[in-house]
């Protein structure tokens, strides 16, 4: 639909705000205000994947769950939100990315204040079901609304800078916020704190933000959505339980199930009338190695983050308060990646080799964690400070190119493309990663020590709390430096990866000129 109000009229705020700028012109202080608007959510549902890091204890002495509903608890609004990012990008692109942005943060606050509290095991379950929910509509909705507020590629870049960067320190903050509310307050209060930002962006988003959507979408694929679902959730599922578990015959039966799925899940976008990811998505100049090369980076980022956490805590001897302190030093340098990438490419340099340092600097991160002894705290924040500045600039840059090469009327389903192409490349580094590290653990652990030592560093910790002193300490430290030259070995893997993947950004990227896409007659705001 067009907008009634007359442009040389004075217009209501609603219909100003619904008035998307024009292509290429610059955004103002009205579009940069409105992006602040758009990082609070994002920045609490990133918050949220490790917001439980510290109130799990008093959750389990409130609400007493099983050892199964504790890992659901946990891992329950990971596992939904990466199963509905393609459904809500591919509806945003219907109904409207302001609208679903808008539901979205209601939804995301009634299931914060149902979290906060749940009075059993099962409803808070269910809470942190609807918070993935409520998240899936959040995350692609934002990204997607940047190529409507920014039309001028420049600042468009520095948003979406901005954006990665955001994310990324979100799940970092998550886990201090955790330990600091639930010093002072109860472990409810931690979902609470949600509140007031979804009551923000509800109360001043329909002012700021301007409405956009697909105006010729076509009918919604029903089939698609448990076919995405079908395919994401039995291999992120599978992948992330991989590391601690080994290669359990259920995991690789939980990924073989999911990736048969995708095969089905890809044959119907091939062949229906309206798909929810049109293949033509991946015929556009630059978008198919964008998606590659963003899971890529996601690979690295995790894949080290499995390691570093466990050195701060079980190596290191930090308590879970100091290790999540500690973790936040890396996430200084990420302020910095995303905007000086930004602007080497705005100075002329070829995105190819941007992209491509990127890779290398993250691969020297992996470098200095091949170092590392067991009392190598510095060195250690310092590799990982290295390979998130490294990561952050791929993924801000492969964002920019993707949303750059689609219409308008598609941000929404290539931002959650996009999006779960990241879930699947962390849940793999994970899986491959960890797998590496683990297995040379379990050749390092002496063999006389107890068989549970064997398993995880943490098992050998406990078991020798439980010996007399002058062979726990020997296990502990035997365990430690197993753990230490596993992370070695993992990090070796991962720095000769993302080489890889830096020749292959070179060699995908190098021919690749982007001109914006033309809008279509039809695409416009939409009131």
């Amino acid at each position: 639909m067009t907008n009634p109000t007359h442009p040389t009229h004075p217009a209501s705020a609603e219909a100003e705000a619904d008035r998307a700028p024009s292509a290429g012109s610059r955004a103002g202080r009205r579009e940069w205000t409105a992006l602040g608007v758009l990082m609070l959510p994002l920045l609490l549902v990133s918050m949220d994947v490790s917001v439980l890091y510290f109130a799990i204890p008093q959750i389990s002495a409130d609400l007493e769950p099983t050892g199964t509903q504790q890992l659901w608890i946990f891992d329950m609004y990971a596992f939904v939100l990466a199963g509905l990012l393609m459904t809500m990008g591919s509806l945003g692109d219907r109904v409207g990315r302001r609208r679903l942005l808008l539901i979205g943060a209601g939804a995301f606050g009634a299931a914060s204040l149902l979290a906060a509290y749940a009075n059993s095991a099962e409803t808070l379950i269910a809470a942190r079901a609807l918070l993935g929910i409520g998240g899936a509509t959040l995350m692609p909705s934002t990204l997607a609304m940047i190529r409507t507020l920014f039309t001028d590629p420049a600042q468009r870049s520095r948003a979406i800078g901005m954006w990665s960067g955001v994310m990324t320190a979100g799940v970092a903050l998550g886990s201090v916020m955790s330990g600091v509310l639930v010093e002072h307050f109860w472990w409810g209060s931690v979902f609470l704190v949600n509140l007031p930002a979804m009551a923000l962006l509800l109360l001043i988003g329909p002012f700021l933000l301007p409405e956009s959507r697909n105006p010729a979408p076509g009918r919604f694929d029903l089939l698609s959505l448990p076919l995405s679902m079908a395919a994401v959730l039995p291999v992120i599922y599978g992948l992330k339980e991989i590391p601690s578990e080994g290669w359990n015959v259920r995991y690789v039966v939980s990924v073989t199930v999911g990736l048969l799925f995708a095969a089905l899940f890809v044959h119907r976008q091939r062949t229906a009338e309206s798909p929810m990811i049109p293949p033509a998505l991946f015929r556009g100049r630059g978008f198919a190695p964008a998606v590659s090369l963003n899971l890529l980076s996601s690979f690295g980022m995790m894949g080290s983050a499995f390691f570093t956490t466990q050195y701060l805590q079980s190596v290191l001897g930090k308590s879970s308060m100091e290790a999540a302190l500690w973790g936040l030093l890396p996430t200084v340098l990420v302020g910095v990646a995303a905007p000086v990438a930004a602007h080497l490419v705005q100075r002329g340099v070829h995105r190819a080799y941007v992209v491509s340092g990127g890779f290398v600097l993250a691969a020297c991160g992996y470098g200095m964690l091949t170092a590392a002894g067991t009392d190598s705290m510095w060195l250690v924040l310092g590799g990982a400070g290295v390979i998130a500045s490294g990561i952050v600039t791929v993924m801000s840059q492969m964002m920019d190119l993707a949303l750059g090469t689609v219409a308008a009327e598609k941000a929404g389903t290539a931002s959650s493309v996009l999006e779960t192409g990241a879930e699947f490349g962390g849940a793999l580094g994970m899986a491959l990663l960890g797998s590496i590290g683990t297995a040379v653990y379990r050749h390092e652990v002496p063999d006389s020590a107890p068989a549970a030592a064997h398993e995880t560093l943490g098992a050998a910790l406990a078991e020798a709390a439980r010996m007399p002193s002058r062979a726990g300490d020997a296990l502990t430290a035997a365990a430690r430096e197993a753990f230490t030259s596993g992370m070695q070995a993992a990090a070796i893997a991962g720095a000769l990866l993302l080489l890889g993947a830096a020749v292959l950004a070179t060699v995908s990227l190098r021919q690749i000129h982007i001109r914006e896409p033309k809008p279509t007659e039809q695409t416009k705001a939409c009131v």
